[in-house]
């Protein structure tokens, strides 16, 4: 077996059905990962069936699966798999994704997984710093929400977290919160109330700007963050710029994958 062992790349996203913002986040960080890997190949799978039902439908673009990928991988005569997801926690999609792949354990010599983008506390602590960097320009009457997914799934509270870690760390202006569990759009108006601000800037918490970001946070929807910071009288500016799309991130996701590849 140590003759032929064949090592390949398995990047894992939730995946996006906007093309956009797939070409400047999912896209980049897979360049990135093969330019630090240049004599691996490079697979991609998503998680979400639902994106890549819609892709299928609307563009006629297949996205594998990671047991399509799997599959794919055995066929190509690969050994050692090396898979490293571009999800932001170690959430459900995380969960399911080492399932399937291990569901493969008997046609693989190796299976191993790298961390998802916020597992260690130097990764909160890095992720701070890539969010500091590029809102550098940052006033201090000025805040930024960034919105996050949010999960039912235990790992959630890793963001209060993050939140909390943000102001210990000197960014008093800077929370975070989810679209679909704690910390809420109700819990962040009542603390950036107190802050009184003279502007809110909001982004993405997400890999991609895809749906939630462009709907949930900048649409024009009454229940949007946008609509409601603005029936709350501020003045309110959208930055639809995913996590992936920011240097620092996706510096953090290769070098998780490069910690895998010293085994």
């Amino acid at each position: 077996m140590t003759e032929n062992r064949k090592k390949a790349i398995l990047a894992v996203s939730f995946g996006t059905s906007h093309h956009d913002t797939c070409k400047v986040t999912i896209d980049a960080i897979e360049k990135e990962m093969q330019a630090a890997f240049p004599d691996y190949p490079l697979y991609r799978a998503w998680t979400s069936k639902m994106i890549i039902r819609k892709l299928k439908d609307r563009d006629q673009i297949h996205v594998n699966t990671v047991k399509e990928a799997m599959e794919q991988m055995r066929r190509d005569g690969i050994t050692d798999v090396l898979i490293q997801p571009t999800h932001v926690i170690n959430g459900i999609e995380n969960d399911l994704m080492k399932e399937d792949a291990l569901s493969y354990r008997e046609d693989f010599h190796s299976i191993s997984f790298g961390d998802p983008l916020l597992t260690s506390e130097q990764d909160s602590l890095d992720v701070i710093q890539a969010i500091a960097d590029e809102f550098s320009s940052l006033k201090k009457d000025q805040v930024l929400v960034l919105m996050g997914h949010g999960t039912t799934h235990f790992s959630n509270s890793i963001y209060a977290a993050l939140d909390y870690t943000f102001k210990d760390k000197g960014y008093s202006n800077i929370f975070l919160g989810t679209v679909e569990a704690y910390p809420s759009m109700e819990t962040l108006l009542k603390m950036i109330r107190s802050y009184q601000p003279s502007k809110v800037i909001l982004a993405p918490f997400m890999i991609v700007a895809g749906d939630h970001a462009k709907n949930d946070m900048a649409g024009d929807d009454p229940e949007s963050w946008y609509s409601q910071f603005k029936s709350a009288r501020y003045e309110v500016e959208p930055v639809l710029k995913g996590l992936g799309e920011y240097p620092g991130i996706r510096k953090i996701l290769v070098e998780h994958l490069k910690r895998l590849d010293v085994q």
